[in-house]
Parts: structure tokens; sequence; C-alpha cells
């Protein structure tokens, strides 16, 4: 995928405010949340760091339900237009009500009846920064099978359940969290229904051994297969190079030899571990009353096991030096990736590196890094940069491919570019334009419940302020060229990045 991409809605040159992230790499997926190459498994799948491929069964859910939605949208056409024309203001008059379960979950509510649905989500501190490189994998195998067999149900027998009420149900594995969105129709018996199956589903899960055995051989296969691909072997090695033997180094998707040895008894210790209720976030909004929200958060997470917090995951180190490598690669074409170390969630200088970062390399064709790169030299169609912001200091990542005999020009005036804006910060009149561009586009990101749902799971993840989405343009607004250039410089190092070129120029 060349085009830039950047959140939830698929817009081609709008960055997410939850990821303040600018494009994707080369061979990301533009449908879901920032997607990271297959092997990374930002879920829904793409391809470099993968999770795990649809089974058959869901995948006949995913066709009942478009029917299902299909049909209900014919009927609620003209409200699903008055919703648009309202979402420009959905941010400030759509007030999150917070609360906690008996159990001690965090609940994130938005009374929303424009449309007769409900979109549910529950987050658990569970994501891939809980494995180890012995067990690389566990975390997003964990998650994936959960769906995928249940308190006596078979996962043909769940996905018929929700095909039969027109619920959508997915999932997602980070870094940092691991959890399940379901979208449903409010009506009491689909909603009651799908809540049920989901009920189960997280509280219960049986990880039937001979359905694990089969999802690792598949996944092994898809590493494989990646395992051949220049985006997946750079961002790999990226990764790597950038984290060290910190657990943000290792691949969500895990590795072909820490996958094989996984047994059930792992999946059963590790939902334990960190599927319980003082560790989950439920997110809801939708066609219900309070009364009926907290009635599903308690359904939720009443019987989840009951387990300690999970500690803090360790600190970021930041490199000490440049380190550069190079890995052959038959490819006509080098990938190239550089990164340093960015910023966390909650990072005091977000909105600044945020809103620098769309003037540097998120703001598509006005970006500097497209107008040095592809428009004056011709060196590349593609060039990017993006931060990742989580729970501790996600990557700052900027990505190109070039022809291998470019690749060493390429990367010069990548270099410059960056030095540059580092030394001097934006214009005055990039400022403008970026403001212009960040705020003008801020409705068409809260203009479905689907998109708000994701707000509402980060915002309680994360602890952000309840006033995050009321904040987020003044806060964009704000923002100084002064600003800009001092986050830059305290937390860019040039000299100290990390290169990978896969196909550098004389590989074979």
């Amino acid at each position: 995928m060349s085009a830039p991409f950047h959140d939830v809605s698929c817009g081609s040159l709008r960055p997410f405010p939850l990821h303040a992230r600018a494009s994707p790499s080369p061979g990301r997926f533009p449908g879901g949340l920032l997607c990271r190459s297959a092997c990374q498994g930002w879920w829904p799948l793409a391809a470099p760091r993968f999770a795990h491929p649809i089974p058959e069964s869901r995948r006949r859910n995913r066709v009942g339900l478009n029917q299902r939605f299909l049909y209900v949208f014919k009927w609620y056409g003209l409200v699903l237009i008055g919703v648009f024309a309202w979402a420009g203001h959905a941010f400030a008059i759509l007030p999150i009500q917070n609360w906690q379960t008996s159990t001690g979950a965090r609940v994130y509510f938005v009374e929303s009846h424009q449309l007769p649905m409900l979109d549910v989500s529950i987050d658990f501190a569970a994501g891939s920064g809980r494995d180890t490189p012995a067990k690389s994998g566990l975390a997003n195998l964990t998650r994936h099978m959960l769906s995928l067999g249940a308190d006596g149900l078979s996962e043909d027998e769940i996905a018929e359940k929700f095909a039969d009420v027109g619920a959508q149900l997915d999932g997602r594995v980070d870094q940092d969290r691991a959890g399940v969105t379901l979208r449903t129709l409010s009506s009491a018996r689909e909603r009651d229904q799908a809540l049920d199956i989901m009920s189960r589903m997280v509280q219960k899960p049986e990880f039937p051994e001979k359905v694990l055995d089969r999802e690792k051989t598949r996944l092994v296969a898809m590493l494989k297969e990646a395992a051949t691909k220049p985006e997946s072997i750079a961002e790999r090695a990226f990764y790597s190079l950038l984290y060290g033997s910190h657990p943000y180094a290792l691949r969500t998707s895990g590795e072909v030899d820490s996958l094989e040895p996984l047994k059930r008894e792992d999946l059963v210790q590790f939902y334990r571990a960190y599927y319980n209720a003082n560790n989950a976030v439920v997110a809801i909004i939708g066609d219900v009353s309070r009364e009926t929200a907290q009635e599903i958060a308690e359904k939720l997470t009443a019987k989840l096991p009951e387990a300690a917090a999970p500690p803090a995951l360790p600190q970021v180190t930041l490199p000490l030096q440049a380190q550069n490598r190079e890995i052959p690669h038959p490819a006509t074409q080098s990938h190239i990736l550089l990164g340093y170390p960015g910023m966390k969630r909650d990072d005091p200088d977000y909105f600044a590196l945020y809103v620098g970062n769309y003037i540097l390399g998120g703001g598509g064709f006005s970006s500097r890094f497209v107008e040095q790169v592809r428009q004056k030299r011709g060196l590349a169609y593609s060039v990017y940069s993006y931060f990742i912001p989580l729970k501790e200091q996600g990557p700052f990542q900027i990505g190109l491919q070039t022809k291998k005999e470019q690749a060493d020009e390429a990367l010069k005036v990548v270099r410059e570019t960056l030095r540059d804006f580092i030394a001097k910060g934006p214009t005055e009149q990039e400022l403008k334009a970026a403001k212009q561009n960040l705020v003008g586009g801020f409705p068409l990101r809260i203009d479905s419940n689907r998109k708000i749902l994701e707000y509402l799971a980060v915002i309680g993840f994360y602890r952000l302020p309840l006033t995050y989405l009321d904040d987020f343009v003044p806060r964009v607004e704000k923002v100084t060229v002064a600003q800009i250039k001092s986050a830059f410089q305290r937390r860019v190092n040039l000299d100290d990045m990390v290169t990978i070129i896969v196909g550098a120029s004389g590989a074979s």
C-alpha cells in the first residue's frame, strides 16, 4: 500500500489523533486501527507483523452480518445522514460517563440513540508486552483463541449464534492491550444473545487443543511466508534493533520457534494472569440507557478470573549510538526504515510532536519528506513518518522504498530534511496549513459509533481525561512553532537513530 492512510476511517491524509500517526509503511492495511505490517499484529490483520487469519466460521459470520446491517441501513439511511451532519459537533455534545463495576473494571459509556445499534469492547493489559522471548506470540494466540471455543460452544456454534442476530465480533492485540469488540442491534433479543456469547467467550474460554494446533500451524505458515517479504523483514529488524531486550521488540505474532512449543496450559496461565476485572476496560456506545449499560458491564466482567494487577512494563532505554543494518534481498527496491523511541500515550509533548510530524512526514503531499524526496528529486513514490504512542515510549519511524542504486541518496536526503526540521522547526505558513487540515478533518474521525468506541477504549485504557475529545481541537490550535521545535530537539536524536535497509545496493 503505497498511498498513505491514517485511521479507522481510512481517510487518506488525515492522521488519527489517538495514534498520532501519519502514514503506514509499505504494504500496510488501511482498514483498522494503526494496523502495523503483518507480523506486528495490530488488529484487524494486515500484512507484515500479522496476527492470526480469520477462520472460515468467522468469515461466514461476517457475511451474515453484512446482509443484516445492509437491511438495517436501508431503513435508517435518513437517520445516518443526520448523524454525519451532527458528527461535526459530536465531541462537544456526547458526554462520556465513567464508573467501575462491582469487580473493579473501569467502564466508559456514551449514550446515543441516533441508530438502533450498540458497540461494546473490553480490553485488558494483555498485549505482547507481556510476552517473553521464549513464548513470543502467546498474548496474540490467547486473544485469538477466545472466539474458537468457550463454555461448551464450538467455534462454529459461536459464529452461528452471532450470525443469527446479525452481530459482528472483532478483536485486537498490540504491545499494550488485547481485547474484543462487538457490534449488534440494540433491540433486546439481538443484543442479549450477542452479549451472552461475548460474555461466555471472555469469561469461560476453553482453548481446545485441536483448534490450538490448527491455528499454530496456520500462523507458522504465515510467518514463514512473511519471512520472504522485504517489508516484513524490515519491520522485524527495525523493532529488534530499536528496542533490544525490551518486550516491545517482540513481534506480536511471535516467531516460528516460539510458537511451536506453546501448549494449552500456557494459554490458560496467561489468561488467568491478565484477563481479570481489575485489569479490564469496558467501552460502550449506542442505543441503551445508563442502567442497561451498567448491566452489560457487570455481565461482561462478573466471572473473570481473580488476579493481582500486572506489573508495569519496563522503561524503554534510548539508543546510545547510531545503529545501521543492511540486509540483502533480491527485491528490485530497497526498503528503508529509520527510527528512535518516540513518546508515551500521556506524553506532555504529545500535541507538539503530533502536529509537527504532520508537517514533517504525516501530511501526505504537503509534508516535508514528500516534497524533498518525491517531488523535488523523484527518489521515492511514498515516504512517511509517524509516532506510535504506547504505555512506554512507542517508536518514531520514517519509511520509504526506492531503487537500490538510489538508496544512499534517498537516505541522505531524508536525514538532511529531518536535521533541518529539528534545527529550525516548521514555518508559520506550514503550521497554519497543518492546523487547518487537522482541525477541519477532526469531525470525520468521530462520525461513527465504531470510531467513538475506539476513542473510549483508548481514553479508558490509558486513563486520559474524559474531556479528551473536547480538548483535542483546542490543543492542536494552541501548538506553536517554538513548541514543535523544542519538542523535536529534545525528543528525536538523529545521531543515535537506528536504520534498516533491506535490499541494499549490491545485494543479490
